[in-house]
Formats: structure tokens, C-alpha cells, sequence
């Protein structure tokens, strides 16, 4: 066969598991599509094939991971980051998952979050848990559900994951997906750099006063270290609540108001005093 008719060769099953570690039954339809095999019972003929030859394992209805050559379907690792991605057709990796996803969660969970317009039940798959959250509200009304949202390539499988300005305000506005505030906080600060414009533009978009003072007090805390000016924490403090907030609803003992926040915070989170020994 000619180089030219190499290149042109469609692609084969056996190669499309090869390129993709994590893929659904919609793209496996695709596929065959494309080489002119659309008939769902040739699908149905080879994912049954496959398993059996444990070269595939289902991970949910209708989404399945690919085993390598040689490997134990039993024990073969599936990576966690694409079964989320392929949870629905629009997930977005988010909150702790994407600290973890970017290498900046202090610690690693078994649980990871996803953000998709479409509702699904939680799902448990082997030791992770996987867990949709919706689009926030005012995200969806004005159309920026991909607001700060950026794609990469991993196995060869692209998906979505939130940014790391995304990220920060996103952990703030909802620290029940993230965890402890120390958690929060020293995952924050591993992170060198923010484009505060972005971040800026991120809390206009989610219009809530409590969630703009608590990204103004992270910045104005760590105000050298990310170089935030005055421009940007202006902007914030002028969205800040008229009256004073708790900075977690949760935890209203050890509090102490910041004015220039009108935030309760826990004194641990304002002196960074967790983990000393007394």
C-alpha cells in the first residue's frame, strides 16, 4: 500500500480504542458512521466483542474506558479526570477538581465535581465519586456558561476545565465543594499568578456581594504576593455587601468583622493560624 493510501486508511476499531482511554457511545457511533458502518447493531456487536476480550470496561450507561494492550480490565487504572469529562456532552471540570486537575489542591479527593446544564445522578466508579453541579443561574441567563473556560489535551482526549481565575472565585462562592478553608486558602496560595481583569469580570458576571467580598479580602490578604491594586480591590469593595456577612454561614463562632469587607471571618482564616501548635 502507498504511503498516500496509508494516510487515507480509515481508521479502525481496534485504533479508535487506541486514541481514546475514555469514550461514549455517541463517539463510537460517530466513528462508525464515518466508515460507512452506522448500524446499531454493528455497535452493539463490537462493544460486546470488545468487553469480552476485556479491551473495554463499562463505566456508566452508554460510556465505557479502554484497557491496554495486555492490561487486567480488573485492575487496569482509569483516569478520573476523562470518565468526568465524558459525563455529559458540555461537563466542565470545576471547583476542587480543577485545583486538583491544575496541581493545586493541597490535598486530593475522591470526589470530583463537574459543571453541565444537564442533570445527573451521582456516580459511584471504583474509589471516586462523580458529582454534577449545575451551571450557576446567572451564568446561564447571560449566556457565559464558558465563561473562563479552557480545553486541554489529556490521553489524547480533549476536555474542559474551569481556569485558574474561574477556579478562585468559583471556590469561594461555593467552599462546600472544596472543603475546609484551610483547605481553600493554602490552595489558593500555591497558585503564582491571576489575571485580575478576568477575575474581576467573573464576579460582575455572578452578581453576588457576599461572593465579591470574599475574592476582595483573598486579594487584599495576599495583596503583594499577587500584585492587586488598587483599581481592582476598589472595584470589588464597591460591591461588597452594605451589611456585615459571614464569610461561611456554617461557622458564626470565632468570627471577627472585617469593615473594609463588611465579612465575619473566622480568626484562623485571618490570622492563617491553622495547624499551629498551641
Amino acid at each position: 500500500m502507498s504511503t498516500k493510501r496509508q494516510k487515507d486508511a480509515p481508521m479502525k476499531p481496534k485504533e479508535f480504542l487506541s486514541r481514546h482511554a475514555v469514550f461514549t457511545v455517541d463517539e463510537f457511533d460517530s466513528f462508525l458512521s464515518a466508515r460507512g458502518s452506522g448500524n446499531p447493531n454493528t455497535r452493539k456487536s463490537l462493544l460486546t466483542y470488545y468487553r469480552n476480550q476485556g479491551r473495554i470496561i463499562p463505566v456508566r450507561r452508554g460510556l465505557y474506558a479502554t484497557v491496554p494492550w495486555g492490561g487486567d480490565p480488573a485492575s487496569s487504572p482509569v483516569d478520573p479526570y476523562l470518565v468526568a469529562a465524558k459525563m455529559s456532552e458540555d461537563a466542565v471540570l470545576a471547583y476542587h477538581t480543577a485545583l486538583e486537575f491544575h496541581g493545586k489542591a493541597y490535598s486530593v479527593y475522591t470526589r470530583l465535581h463537574y459543571v453541565s446544564e444537564r442533570k445527573s445522578l451521582p456516580l459511584k466508579f471504583r474509589s471516586h465519586e462523580f458529582t454534577c453541579v449545575p451551571v450557576p443561574d446567572l451564568l446561564r441567563k447571560k449566556g457565559k456558561e464558558m465563561f473562563g473556560v479552557v480545553s486541554h489535551s489529556r490521553s489524547g482526549v480533549e476536555l474542559r476545565v474551569t481556569s485558574f481565575e474561574r477556579t478562585f472565585v468559583d471556590v469561594l462562592d461555593r467552599p462546600d465543594l472544596t472543603g475546609s478553608w484551610e483547605e481553600i486558602w493554602r490552595s489558593l496560595e500555591s497558585v503564582e499568578f491571576f489575571d485580575l481583569d478576568r477575575i474581576v469580570d467573573y464576579v460582575l458576571l455572578l452578581e453576588n456581594a457576599t461572593t465579591a467580598a470574599k475574592v476582595g479580602f483573598f486579594l487584599d490578604q495576599h495583596k503583594e504576593t499577587l500584585m492587586a491594586d488598587d483599581v481592582h480591590l476598589n472595584t470589588l469593595r464597591n460591591l461588597r455587601p452594605r451589611q456585615p456577612h459571614y464569610l461561611d454561614r456554617r461557622r458564626r463562632k470565632g468570627c471577627k468583622l472585617v469593615k473594609e469587607w463588611n465579612l465575619l471571618i473566622p480568626v484562623e482564616i485571618i490570622n492563617r493560624s491553622w495547624g499551629e501548635v498551641l
